[in-house]
């Protein structure tokens, strides 16, 4: 019998706490707001309208370990579409092996708070997208792309980022993002108009 008893008032006691809890927790969540409002970042990539010169820097086969690189400069311009909700950016350089152009869609979902990219090579004719957002003073955006016939992860940023300047940066991960080798980074100015 002294048994049931002290099964009783263990099962008492544990329904007066978790009563309590209930009434800490009720009293808690009163005092919160009602939703918390993620920030609109539909204005995060305004730093990138515009014209700038761009120094390029590919390296030619970043997961060798002995690979060189290519350099080209070129012009780069982008502006607003549908009010700032997505941006068009155009890439025009030139290097040692001739030529080379990019088209990027920049586009905000406003339900994410992300901004995707997808970009095009005018060599290759493919697309190439990545999603992610403005965080601590840089754009980081992620995705999936093919080197050598093999998927691999890809990260873009945007960092550095002044008025009149900013830097652009690939990595490349081929074993599910434990490590990381930079493929290409780009500096570009603003020209003045």
């Amino acid at each position: 019998m002294r048994y049931f008893r002290y099964i009783g008032i263990c099962a008492l006691g544990t329904i007066s706490s978790m009563g309590m809890i209930s009434a800490v927790t009720a009293a808690d969540a009163a005092s919160l707001p009602d939703k918390v409002v993620a920030a609109d970042g539909q204005h995060d990539f305004d730093f990138n309208i515009g014209v700038w010169h761009t120094h390029i820097k590919r390296v030619i086969d970043p997961f060798a370990s002995s690979s060189g690189s290519v350099e080209l400069n070129g012009t780069v311009t982008v502006r607003k579409v549908w009010d700032g909700r997505a941006e068009l950016e155009e890439i025009e350089a030139d290097g040692p092996k001739g030529h080379w152009e990019g088209l990027t869609l920049f586009l905000y979902n406003p339900s994410a708070h992300q901004w995707s990219q997808s970009f095009a090579n005018s060599k290759v004719g493919t697309l190439s997208s990545n999603v992610g957002e403005f965080k601590d003073g840089r754009v980081v955006l992620i995705g999936q792309d093919t080197v050598n016939d093999r998927t691999i992860l890809v990260r873009a940023v945007w960092s550095d980022i002044k008025p009149d300047s900013h830097q652009y940066e690939e990595s490349y991960s081929n074993d599910g993002g434990t490590t990381w080798v930079r493929s290409f980074i780009a500096n570009l100015t603003r020209l003045k108009q």
